[in-house]
């Protein structure tokens, strides 16, 4: 069974009455891998929204968000304001399959809406916070002897600098996957610098990955350690 037809069987089979529902991740963006499951959001009038649930239809693994209206629109302004909102993706670029009222071409286009004017601006005190956090880390990993330790701050360093990047550039975050695909728009070729860092540090060179953080920090002012925050 294929991914819609498969997406389509499980509403059916839970919840025959709801209002709408969108297929969303991998599966529709042509980025399906052995792994790849159905990320289902589904629109009820009512109760057992809101809850998330995970299950398996056949070969598929699925993800299933199931919301009302309201908690939709609750749900979208609380990731919203932190940048980073899967349920809002899910639904600007995911297929829709069915609506039986009209409510899920009212949030599609809202959606599209949101995702295409962009997160809220970051503030100066959060890039700030991430200057701090990230000049830190650059400290421990020039005193650090240890590998393992190497390891471990190098990974984090990765992680920070990747969503300094994101935040400097006004781009939603993401994380995990969605971090390296949200770098591809933002910051082309980065994710790939960081990688070849991180390969570095675990050779035993801590210089080319210092080099590629204190690049994009150095955007947004430079490494930040002395002074009040």
């Amino acid at each position: 069974m294929d991914a819609i037809d498969a997406a389509r069987a499980v509403v059916e089979e839970h919840h025959p009455d709801a209002r709408a529902a969108f297929l969303g991740g991998s599966v529709v963006r042509g980025r399906r891998t052995a792994m790849s499951d159905l990320d289902i959001v589904v629109l009820l009038h009512g109760s057992p929204a809101p809850y998330r649930a995970s299950l398996r239809r056949g070969e598929w693994p699925v993800e299933m968000f199931v919301h009302t209206e309201a908690t939709w629109h609750a749900y979208i302004q609380r990731e919203v304001r932190k940048r980073r909102s899967p349920l809002l993706w899910m639904c600007a670029d995911g297929i829709l399959l069915f609506d039986k009222d009209g409510v899920g071409a009212h949030l599609a286009a809202e959606a599209r809406k949101l995702t295409a004017a962009g997160p809220p601006a970051v503030s100066d005190e959060e890039i700030d916070d991430r200057r701090y956090a990230i000049t830190d880390l650059l400290d421990d990993l020039v005193g650090s002897t240890d590998q393992s330790e190497q390891l471990f701050i190098a990974t984090e360093l990765v992680r920070r600098t990747g969503e300094l990047a994101l935040a400097a550039g006004g781009s939603w975050s993401g994380g995990g996957k969605w971090l390296a695909r949200r770098l591809e728009t933002t910051a082309p070729g980065l994710s790939m610098r960081l990688h070849d860092g991180l390969r570095e540090v675990l050779a035993g060179r801590i210089q080319p990955l210092m080099a590629v953080v204190d690049e994009v920090v150095e955007h947004v002012g430079g490494r930040l350690w002395v002074g009040c925050l």
